[in-house]
């Protein structure tokens, strides 16, 4: 049976196209002062009740019902909501701040597309962590065909955060990324294998609090830890874990330096 929504569920799994129209809904409601976007139903400003309502069509797809408390569910996410808008304009004021190119917030809510995939994904993380199967992962997914960047549902992702261009950046499930980081174009943040039977482990590194990955950049492995206060340089290849205050550049090899400058420089090779 369709509802004011003008959907339903067909079969045992989500439409795509429903799926897409709740995270878009998200994103607009989020941030009404700057898009000012009208609903696609009908000509009124989009509003919770049109949010819940379809949350709650998708959340009754036989595949996702049978897992959950539905109730449950759409109550805590609608009450993270409030939560999530106010570390998304912390992010937004950070782009704001380190990146010369950026005019105002406005500008970055608007045409930055590592924000547009920070958004969705905190978005999408709040069902992930209530164990919520496959709507996260197709979230992620509309997320990565706007932008280009590919970050997994369960990421763990500290505020504020900056990725900055973003194509091909590539976040696994288990990363834990801790609060200040800045993140460049086409940095992976991998597992060492790909191997089934490690689905439920950590295979995915930690990046500590204010710790800046350009260009190209991979780290790779679950217990992989780049420390507080890094800077890994483009094009370097990790699979061991970094001390913190550290400078890793590529020079034919990968060099670690100390940036602690009280003390005398260690430099040694990965």
């Amino acid at each position: 049976m369709r509802n004011y929504t003008g959907y339903f569920i067909k079969n045992d799994y989500p439409e795509k196209k429903l799926v897409e129209l709740f995270t878009t809904s998200l994103v607009d409601y989020l941030f009404p002062e700057i898009n000012e976007v009208e609903s696609f139903q009908s000509h009124q400003i989009i509003n919770l009740e049109k949010i819940s309502a379809i949350l709650q069509i998708l959340l009754s797809a036989k595949v996702i019902n049978r897992t959950i408390n539905n109730k449950q569910v759409n109550d805590i996410f609608f009450n993270e909501l409030e939560n999530a808008r106010a570390m998304l304009f912390k992010d937004a004021q950070f782009m704001m701040d380190y990146d010369p190119a950026a005019n105002s917030i406005e500008e970055v809510i608007l045409s930055y597309p590592g924000f547009l995939a920070i958004t969705i994904h905190r978005l999408a993380h709040i069902l992930y962590i209530q164990k919520v199967p496959v709507i996260p992962r197709m979230m992620s997914e509309i997320s990565h065909s706007k932008t280009g960047i590919d970050i997994n549902p369960g990421a763990k992702i500290g505020c504020p955060f900056f990725i900055d261009h973003g194509t091909g950046v590539v976040i696994g499930e288990t990363t834990i990324i801790g609060h200040s980081v800045k993140i460049y174009q086409g940095v992976t943040l991998g597992a060492l294998s790909v191997k089934k039977e490690e689905a439920t482990i950590k295979r995915h590194p930690t990046i500590e609090d204010n710790v800046v990955l350009y260009s190209g950049s991979t780290i790779l492995g679950g217990t992989t830890t780049i420390g507080h206060n890094c800077i890994i340089g483009g094009n370097t290849w990790i699979t061991e874990s970094v001390k913190p205050y550290s400078v890793v550049y590529h020079k034919n090899q990968s060099v670690i330096s100390d940036r602690n400058f009280d003390k005398e420089p260690i430099n040694f090779i990965i």
